[in-house]
């Protein structure tokens, strides 16, 4: 970690120091140690206005807040930094995720020796339904053919879906 203090118009204390660099080394949680930290401080009428600017892996976040206390404003500005590097964390996991499964997806549409396995899951929410809602439901949306719901007569699981012939439907209704 590489921090540069910097006061505009405006004394640094050795106790301000300290409180950046703690506070500053936090970060190192969320993105290692290997980052610059540039924290600029200024006066503006009564306010206090602290600047942090992080720069890491390619990335630069920065906060700026302004406050009749200093220290309130580095804790504003590390609380607002920590929830912008987590929220890029995030957004880069979920983009690592996705690529990683269109590979797996290209590496199982250009392997077609398997058979008899289950390749893809697809998740539903049910809900307690008439038959006959079911059908309406069915019949408004043209994407799906298969709609699972909860008899409300019988609390039991069935499957309204249509036919081949894209006029009729059929229901899977559990035994006894």
């Amino acid at each position: 970690m590489n921090l540069n203090i910097t006061g505009k118009d405006f004394e640094l204390t050795d106790s301000i120091k300290n409180y950046i660099a703690e506070k500053v080394s936090k970060l190192s949680k969320y993105i290692g140690d290997e980052f610059d930290a540039t924290a600029t401080f200024k006066t503006e009428g009564s306010e206090q206005v602290a600047e942090i600017r992080v720069v890491f892996g390619g990335e630069v976040i920065k906060a700026v807040t302004a406050s009749k206390d200093l220290y309130s404003s580095i804790d504003k500005d590390i609380d607002i930094l920590e929830g912008q590097i987590r929220k890029s964390k995030t957004k880069k996991d979920k983009q690592n995720m996705t690529d990683s499964i269109r590979v797996k997806q290209a590496a199982m549409d250009s392997d077609d020796d398997i058979e008899g396995e289950i390749i893809k899951t697809i998740y539903y929410s049910i809900k307690p339904l008439t038959p006959e809602d079911a059908k309406l439901i069915l019949e408004s949306d043209p994407k799906n053919k298969f709609l699972p719901f909860i008899d409300i007569e019988t609390n039991k699981v069935n499957v309204m879906y249509k036919l081949k012939d894209g006029k009729n439907f059929g229901m899977l209704e559990p035994e006894a």
